[in-house]
This record gives structure tokens, C-alpha cells and sequence, in this order.
């Protein structure tokens, strides 16, 4: 069944496009809740001419689009995030998490352009914010552990017990040692 959309659709096509959907998914979904039409050929008539009126405003949105594609190069994501001791987080890093760091640099996006896989692990990742039809950014995430300095001082702690336990073997050699000096004497 074809449809032409009537509002942008992550993953399945952007305004004013003619998809091909399965009918269940245009009938009982798409064209109930106004976000699609029927592609009949009146459809596609009016929707040439509505494209020859607006070629100008979509020029002007792609323009700010990029505009505002502009703003996030070379932004670089740093999430803190609780993780156990083998490297997984406690809860995931999502694109509500990303859209809410973006908002703490200055930098106002919708959670909803934002795609990427939750993130439930330590390291680097990608997420894709579609700001119009062809005008894409990669933001790179890296979600980092959240109690590094308390991870380091109980490391710092964790070494004078560990410097303990070598000395007691030195100890127990010098003992060694000394008992097998009174031993040799005695056999002469």
C-alpha cells in the first residue's frame, strides 16, 4: 500500500514521501492518526503542486537544519554513569540521557531526532541526530564511571595491605635462615 507521509517518521521516511507500507500498518495506524494519506493519483497531484509552492520553505528548513547541524561539530559527549565492577552500567544511557546533556551545554535538541542503541556498558559510542531529510550528525557518547576518585583512594588504600603480605614472606625467609645457621653448627 502506498502512503504519502505527512510528517517525518524515523525509519520509515521523512514528509511529504510516498512509502510503501503493509496494509494493516496504513489503515490501522498511519492514516487514523494523521500522519499519512492514501496515495491515490489525486494525491500525488496535489502533492506535486504543494511541493512546487513550498520548494521555497523547504530550502529555508533544510538551511536551518544545517544550521543547527553546524552547532553540534566537534561536540563530544561525556556521560558519568554508576557501573558495577565489571564495566556495566546500572540502568542504560539513552537518548533522553544524550538530549538532557546536550540541553546542559546550551544546546537545545529533541529527544526524538536523536537514534542510537541504548548504551549499557563503559565506552565509546555513537548517536545519529536527524535534523531534516539529507542533514545528519554522528555525536560521539562516551559514558565513563561515575566513582573514579572513590575507585582510585580505595586502590591507594588497597596497596599498603598489599605491601604487608610481602614483607611477612621476607621475614619468614630471614627466620628460615637463621635456624638452619644454628642447625649447621650443631652437626659439626
Amino acid at each position: 500500500m502506498e502512503i504519502i507521509l505527512k510528517e517525518d517518521i524515523i525509519g520509515l521516511g521523512y514528509k511529504n514521501e510516498i512509502v510503501n507500507v503493509k496494509n494493516g500498518y496504513g489503515r490501522n495506524y498511519l492514516i487514523p492518526t494523521g500522519k499519512g494519506v492514501i496515495a491515490s493519483e489525486s494525491a500525488k497531484k496535489q502533492l506535486a503542486e504543494d511541493l512546487k509552492q513550498q520548494a521555497a520553505k523547504i530550502a529555508a528548513a533544510k538551511a536551518e537544519a544545517e544550521k543547527r547541524a553546524a552547532q553540534l561539530d566537534g561536540v563530544e559527549l561525556v556521560i558519568p554513569a554508576k557501573v558495577s565492577a565489571t564495566g556495566v552500567t546500572y540502568g542504560s544511557v539513552n537518548a533522553n540521557v544524550v538530549a538532557d546533556e546536550l540541553q546542559k551545554k546550551g544546546i537545545d535538541i529533541d529527544r526524538k531526532i536523536i537514534t542510537m542503541h541504548d548504551i549499557k556498558k563503559v565506552g565509546t559510542f555513537e548517536a545519529t541526530v536527524h535534523f531534516f531529510k539529507d542533514v545528519e550528525v554522528k555525536l560521539p557518547v562516551t559514558v565513563v564511571a561515575e566513582e573514579e576518585p572513590k575507585q582510585a583512594e580505595a586502590e591507594a588504600e588497597e596497596e599498603p595491605k598489599a605491601e604487608a603480605p610481602e614483607a611477612a614472606p621476607e621475614a619468614e625467609n630471614a627466620e628460615t635462615e637463621a635456624a638452619s645457621e644454628d642447625e649447621a653448627p650443631a652437626e659439626a
